[in-house]
């Protein structure tokens, strides 16, 4: 029987996506459940299982091309047999399969990325298996490779055209679209970190112990949002046209890093969950941020946003709202600064804040003292756990 493989049911947000590699070539057998091909949108990589076994007869989509939900692109038999130029003979797939099976998702999504052969790289992971930090050693042997080659001199300058992923496409038409539909200022405020860093470190151990989850310190960010976001629930709306649209829940997303780009994973009801239920969210969407594996449902909507730039070191920034929100917080590097208390010059870990906010629908009255009940909530986080 002939199947068709189809692109699955992208989001109502999602038009189009791209292909990225086949994994099967025409004339292989396919298994059930194995991954035929990778698909990347604007928010995530997909892998588009075969829903059968049996044989793929014909590509009709090429890697690269743009694809929509539903569209054609490949025939599968389910009674066809594979071919004899696809088969490798039985000694040779008895030493090809375990190199293919050695390579963990993670490593080949790099090597796919960086064009890197796995099938050159010995494998350090249990029983040889190619993983990331194999990938990685050897992306850093050959950039030092390509350092040491004498650059030329002047009249000979280098220029490097490289196309942006579907994602860095993305990202770039919703900062633009951002700067560009909303009325964009930021306020700005430091907060004493000592209480939260006390804190953690009194507990931290028993918390990772009951809850398998170590403590950071983004979870009492949220807590300290979620409180300021009830406080004045004006942050927590968005403008639809002329109106504007109060959301009587509160779902943050929470910005991560990742070799693809800037993704934002949202964490639902945020209200309603623990501190422990925050760093498990955290850590599971860090995780699958770095394979590629959030889902869109995961990185769409969201009703507030949190950025830490601090994580790369830095002091201070204005972050960019991402719309359709209207405001987004951004935590930078915590240091030891001096400063005044009760006529004292002491020394804290201190913190600055930023708030930015679409200053259409938030006056700045209301940003600055939302970003003041954050400040409060952080220098005295026994309010955040008994939620006064």
């Amino acid at each position: 029987m002939k199947i068709e493989v189809k692109v699955p049911q992208l989001s109502e947000s999602v038009s189009e996506a791209s292909l990225l590699s086949w994994n099967k070539k025409v004339g292989e057998a396919v298994t059930e459940g194995e991954s035929l091909i990778d698909i990347e949108t604007d928010k995530v990589v997909l892998e588009l299982p075969a829903i059968k076994s049996g044989v793929l007869t014909k590509i009709l989509k090429q890697n690269g091309e743009k694809v929509s939900s539903g569209e054609v692109i490949a025939m599968l038999d389910t009674e066809a047999k594979a071919s004899a130029e696809s088969a490798p003979a039985p000694a040779a797939a008895a030493k090809a399969a375990p190199a293919a099976a050695a390579v963990m998702p993670a490593a080949k999504k790099i090597a796919t990325e960086k064009n890197i052969d796995t099938a050159e790289i010995s494998g350090s992971g249990r029983g040889g298996r190619v993983i990331k930090e194999d990938v990685l050693n050897v992306q850093e042997k050959s950039a030092a490779l390509v350092a040491s080659i004498p650059q030329p001199q002047a009249g000979g300058r280098i220029e490097q055209r490289v196309p942006m992923t579907r994602i860095r496409q993305r990202i770039a038409e919703r900062l633009l679209q951002s700067q560009q539909n909303a009325a964009i200022l930021t306020t700005f405020n430091e907060v004493n970190m000592q209480p939260v860093i006390e804190l953690r470190n009194r507990y931290k151990d028993a918390f990772e112990k009951k809850h398998g989850v170590k403590l950071g310190f983004t979870s009492f960010f949220v807590k300290a949002v979620v409180m300021a976001l009830q406080k004045f629930p004006i942050v927590n709306a968005s403008v639809d046209g002329t109106d504007i649209v109060y959301h009587g829940y509160f779902d943050i997303g929470v910005a991560i890093g990742s070799e693809r780009g800037l993704v934002v994973p949202i964490i639902r009801d945020a209200d309603k969950l623990s501190l422990a239920d925050i760093e498990k969210q955290i850590a599971d969407f860090a995780a699958r941020a770095k394979d590629g594996k959030l889902t869109m449902e995961e990185l769409t909507g969201g009703t507030f946003s949190i950025t830490n730039g601090g994580v790369f070191g830095s002091m201070l920034s204005t972050p960019i709202i991402n719309p359709p929100q209207s405001a987004i917080l951004g935590i930078h590097a915590t240091k030891d600064r001096p400063v005044a208390e009760n006529g004292q010059v002491v020394i804290r870990p201190m913190n600055y804040l930023a708030v930015s906010y679409d200053h259409r629908i938030i006056d700045g009255r209301e940003a600055v003292q939302f970003l003041v009940t954050i400040k409060e909530a952080l220098e005295y986080p026994g309010r955040v756990l008994l939620d006064l």
